[in-house]
């Protein structure tokens, strides 16, 4: 320091570059310029040390989260595709904890019952053939029991089966040895498909329960025993209604122009082909009800196609019931008509679309 500057009490900053040539030499007496200088050089470092404290403290709690973000992550670790997160929680997200999927739950629009278990297919092959063999089991006791009483079944389904107006009912004729033996395995084999039928259709629901729904089995319980009244139903309409019109007609047609004499085997051939028929005929309400039930179609659209339906019938009716008289197709062609016309009207009473 010069004695000019010593005289005129003028100090030069310290921090300042004195190669700049520019700077302007900040006034003050003689006697305060010590005192600030220090002063300012105090408060600097108190900065400067705050500052490190903070840092030191924010590099303590990150160091402390990567930690706890370790700890959780060795508790559920995180398996990755190569593509996203699978089975955890993406990098960031709100969540610590993993995800995962709810069983009961639709996952990918894919979903299991609850009951259904991965079984191999020799254990389903296994377990359908012990059910259907419970059902046979049934079927043929029932048909052992009808072959007992055959005799007198057929005795009485035939003279029931004609008009009671009828005075003379012609009696049943055998045209070869085992007419009548195999007549009585037919009437008997009807009981025991009568017999076996609720067993089977039991024995189809176990078989069918662990992979179905909850409002599936539903459905299946209210569907299967209705099918059944349906069925019987169908069976008595025929045995009651059915076939002694279509007798009469058949003894009226021939009377006067040939000596009437019915074959025991094609008459009872007939007669069971008939009942079973419109066991099946009857179950036209059910069909539509779980196809309108379940979205497959609409009361205006079967509504809509009533003709194509009509027509359907009468194609149906006249392949399985044939008779050269045509009486038959076209008493059972009418009855599916008028059950699918009356279900129709059914559903439209309730106020179904």
């Amino acid at each position: 320091m010069s004695d000019e500057s010593a005289d005129t009490g003028e100090t030069v900053d310290p921090d300042e570059d004195p190669a700049n040539g520019d700077e302007e030499p900040s006034p003050s007496s003689g006697s305060e310029a010590p005192e600030t200088t220090a002063d300012t050089l105090a408060d600097s470092e108190a900065e400067v040390e705050a500052e490190a404290e903070t840092e030191t403290e924010t590099d303590a709690d990150a160091d402390a989260a990567t930690d706890t973000d370790a700890d959780a992550d060795a508790d559920h670790p995180v398996e990755t595709d190569g593509e996203g997160v699978v089975g955890g929680h993406e990098p960031g997200s709100e969540s610590d904890e993993p995800s995962y999927p709810d069983p009961d739950e639709d996952v990918g629009g894919i979903s299991t019952p609850p009951d259904d278990q991965e079984m191999p297919l020799a254990d389903h092959i296994e377990e359908m053939i012990l059910r259907v063999a419970v059902v046979l089991l049934f079927a043929s006791a029932g048909t052992a029991i009808g072959l007992l009483g055959a005799s007198q079944a057929i005795e009485y389904i035939w003279f029931n089966v004609f008009p009671y107006e009828i005075e003379n009912v012609p009696p049943p004729h055998v045209y070869h040895p085992l007419e009548l033996w195999l007549t009585r395995i037919k009437v008997s084999a009807l009981l025991g498909i009568m017999v076996g039928l609720p067993v089977f259709v039991y024995q189809c629901y176990r078989f069918m329960k662990p992979g179905l729904y909850p409002h599936e089995r539903k459905y299946y319980l209210a569907a299967v025993p209705t099918s059944v009244i349906l069925a019987g139903i169908g069976m008595l309409f025929s045995y009651v209604l059915v076939l002694p019109i279509l007798f009469e007609y058949f003894t009226f047609y021939a009377e006067g122009s040939a000596d009437i004499a019915y074959a025991l085997g094609d008459t009872f051939d007939l007669i069971i082909t008939l009942i079973g028929f419109l066991a099946i005929v009857f179950q036209i309400p059910l069909f539509i009800m779980l196809a309108i039930m379940m979205g497959v179609t609409t009361r205006r659209w079967l509504a809509d196609k009533r003709l194509y339906f009509w027509a359907a019938f009468f194609g149906l009716a006249f392949m399985f019931t044939f008779d050269p008289t045509a009486m038959a197709p076209i008493l059972v062609g009418i009855t599916m008509i008028l059950l699918f016309e009356g279900t129709l009207l059914i559903l439209k009473w309730v106020g179904v679309d």
